[in-house]
């Protein structure tokens, strides 16, 4: 039951996850948050619909499918980068959320007394561990990690909120960096994790069928096309972003942030899963497994929030500049037009200009304005 829903619990946990990350400097900035809801607009969705178009095209998950696709548009193996580096950009954002998660902790122990002579690395590889164990369980550690986020969120809320004075300040290139940016982890671009939970859906789909031994594999394949459940994700996200930006500075009492950063060690286990399910397709569980948990052990101990928050954007972006060239400039027409099953010609060819077009162009001006902000 979980896997149904997976794709809707992580397009409400994603903005909880990393907003905060990435808002703090503008978070009162009007002309930034615009800059936000025009990349969710011209580069996230857009690159939500690829990826839900070659998840039913495919039929596999995100490393098998770009094997298939790219033998399917003979295109050359380059383009199944994207699904290691999909596999990358999820292990960065867990030991992303585990590093803040483990700070949170120690914070909230030495506020009750109760913090051990724990270094906070220590704390940090610990949580990957517990992590990658939970990962075992597949999708259903997400509500769980939902609920105890949102518990957390609800204390800290009573509270009360921060407050905040919006102003208007001038557009950089950097500004637009930082929205792009925020517009990709709102939605998860770059992960596969919508693709992944739709091969999952699918494939469950089919089993049921096989067990009533139906037939009826074109009519559970039709249920998956992109038109079906991308509005509804996307809107999601949309709408809890919003919530995120008034809580993005937000200070939790030492109970609110224990029981917000358990939320987090069980849904940074799902994106373990789906990254050691990646790993697994060439290497086995067991080796995915370890290379999952050495990789994560090693981004959370000895790499700074910073620098991963720079990981993170560099790989993210590398990985949808892949993706849309590849669906834009590589695959047939044809088999993107049966895949998006949009209701009328018009929206395919606006969707067709915005991913060949606008989104390399969005994501090539938003790493320049990474680079620049990170030289001055």
């Amino acid at each position: 039951m979980m896997i149904r829903y997976a794709s809707y619990f992580m397009a409400a946990l994603l903005p909880l996850l990393l907003f905060r990350f990435f808002v703090s400097s503008s978070i009162s900035e009007i002309d930034f948050w615009l800059l936000w809801l025009l990349a969710m607009v011209v580069v996230a969705l857009p690159v939500v619909y690829a990826e839900i178009a070659l998840a039913y095209r495919s039929t596999e998950s995100p490393l098998a499918g770009m094997q298939k696709l790219t033998r399917e548009a003979d295109a050359s193996s380059l383009w199944r980068s994207f699904g290691w580096l999909a596999a990358v950009v999820a292990i960065a954002i867990a030991a992303l959320s585990l590093s803040a998660a483990s700070s949170s902790l120690l914070s909230a122990l030495t506020e009750l007394n109760g913090a051990a002579d724990i270094p906070l690395f220590a704390i940090a590889a610990g949580l990957m561990v517990i992590a990658v164990l939970l990962s075992l369980l597949g999708a259903a550690p997400l509500p769980i990690g939902l609920g105890l986020m949102v518990i957390g969120l609800v204390l800290g809320v009573t509270s009360g909120l921060p407050q905040i004075s919006f102003t208007m300040t001038d557009v950089s290139l950097s500004e637009w960096a930082r929205a792009v940016a925020l517009a990709l982890v709102s939605v998860g671009a770059g992960t596969g994790l919508y693709w992944f939970a739709q091969h999952l859906n699918y494939n469950q789909t089919l089993t049921v069928a096989n067990n009533t031994e139906t037939n009826r594999q074109p009519r559970a394949a039709a249920i998956y096309r992109a038109s079906r459940l991308v509005l509804p994700v996307w809107l999601l996200q949309l709408v809890v972003g919003v919530i995120a930006l008034f809580i993005s500075g937000l200070n939790l009492p030492p109970v609110a942030q224990i029981l917000y950063s358990v939320g987090v060690l069980f849904v940074v286990s799902y994106l373990l899963h789906y990254a050691a399910q990646q790993l697994a397709h060439k290497f086995g569980v067991l080796i995915s497994l370890a290379l999952t948990l050495v990789l994560g052990v090693l981004l959370v101990i000895a790499v700074p929030t910073a620098w991963l928050v720079g990981v993170l954007v560099i790989i993210s972006s590398i990985a949808v500049l892949l993706l849309s060239i590849f669906v834009g400039w590589q695959m047939k027409i044809s088999h993107l037009r049966k895949s998006l099953n949009f209701a009328s010609e018009g929206f395919y060819n606006v969707w067709r200009i915005a991913i060949r077009i606008i989104v390399p162009l969005a994501l090539v001006l938003a790493l320049l304005g990474w680079i620049l902000q990170w030289l001055s």
